[in-house]
């Protein structure tokens, strides 16, 4: 097997020390008030910048936005000043670190986000999000009916994306990932199930993409295409009561419209929560539509990772949850050395809490 996973690789202008991607996972450790960003944090990233690339936890665009709590913000100066000392970690140590931008849609509750959750429709499914519990402290809550986005509400998001990406790059940012997967507020546009409006943004599959795109090419316009890229999930269920029919077909159009962008990756979210396995026929149908570069996560292992690349599926690979519980996960990987399980303690420390958990795991000891 060859081993250009640990090789050198481009992105852009980027120069990027490996093919593996940490992959955007949430753990709501920020400073409260105000969900700012951290020394912890930092010291979380720091530890694991020997990933080629970093693609951080979701950050919310704005408050409305905003699904999980003690998720860190990028909409508030103080948000700016907190993660410039990630950048800045992450930088020291020769890494790369790109910011999820994210605003979560219907999976949200008031309690969370002050207002009601906006959405396509105002359509609810089961679900539960990290949020307050009514006799105190934090844990999974049922989310709320969401309400119709009008046009105004688009327009205003199209725009808190923009000024998050500025945001980003002022924070030191490599570049921005805008999350467009999971059942969250560009995923149910796509999607017939949670989409049932009959303007420009609903009903064919050329609207229903509509959204996505211009927000892609507003943030493109605002810091570049080779600073941004975009999560779909077209495999993954999450969020939803069904498989959609024509996730597939509607997320090849919108990688068609995104071609011209050069976006500096698009990365597809596999094998996670709810989901049907990827066919091999789909990676054939990605590539006759979009040649730029492509990440893919779910579930990989070394094995599986170098395959995606050796076949021209992928440029780039992410791992999650290994890298919880391996902050030298590349090394780990490289080396054949064996990895820290990740087990129900860990699953336990995901969300919130301290130290423990989250910046205490050791690199490999022989």
């Amino acid at each position: 097997m060859t081993t250009s996973l640990f090789q050198p690789t481009q992105l852009g202008p980027l120069t990027l020390n490996n093919r593996i991607s940490m992959a955007p996972m949430t753990r709501s450790r920020t400073t409260q008030p105000g969900d700012t960003p951290n020394e912890m944090m930092a010291t979380y990233y720091r530890q694991r910048a020997s990933a080629g690339l970093i693609v951080t936890e979701g950050a919310p665009i704005s408050a409305v936005g905003r699904g999980y709590s003690m998720t860190p913000g990028i909409y508030t100066e103080e948000h700016i000043k907190g993660w410039k000392k990630v950048t800045d970690a992450v930088h020291e140590q020769g890494g790369a670190i790109f910011v999820q931008l994210w605003h979560v849609g219907r999976r949200s509750h008031s309690s969370i986000s002050g207002e009601q959750p906006l959405a396509p429709s105002a359509i609810k499914v089961p679900d539960q999000v990290f949020g307050p519990l009514p006799e105190g402290g934090f844990g999974m809550i049922e989310t709320e009916t969401p309400r119709e986005m009008t046009l105004t509400d688009i327009e205003n998001t199209i725009y808190d994306f923009v000024k998050a990406a500025k945001n980003a790059i002022e924070a030191g940012f490599d570049g921005v990932e805008i999350h467009a997967a999971h059942g969250y507020l560009f995923d149910t546009f796509m999607r017939l199930e949670s989409n049932q409006r009959e303007d420009e943004y609903g009903g064919s599959q050329e609207n229903r993409i509509r959204f996505l795109v211009e927000t892609l090419q507003a943030v493109v316009n605002a810091i570049g295409g080779d600073k941004v890229a975009v999560r779909l999930s077209p495999h993954v269920i999450e969020g939803f009561a069904n498989e959609d029919a024509e996730i597939v077909e509607v997320s090849l159009k919108a990688l068609k419209a995104m071609e011209p962008m050069n976006l500096a990756y698009v990365h597809f979210s596999e094998r996670i929560s709810r989901y049907v396995e990827v066919p091999e026929s789909f990676r054939y149908q990605v590539r006759s539509v979009y040649r730029n570069r492509i990440m893919i996560a779910g579930k990989l292992t070394k094995k599986s990772a170098q395959h995606l690349i050796d076949n021209d599926y992928a440029d780039l690979v992410a791992f999650g949850t290994p890298f919880v519980t391996n902050p030298d996960l590349v090394g780990r990987l490289a080396e054949d050395l064996p990895l820290a399980e990740f087990d129900a303690d860990a699953r336990l420390t995901l969300y919130g809490g301290g130290e423990a958990g989250y910046i205490d795991y050791p690199t490999y000891q022989p």
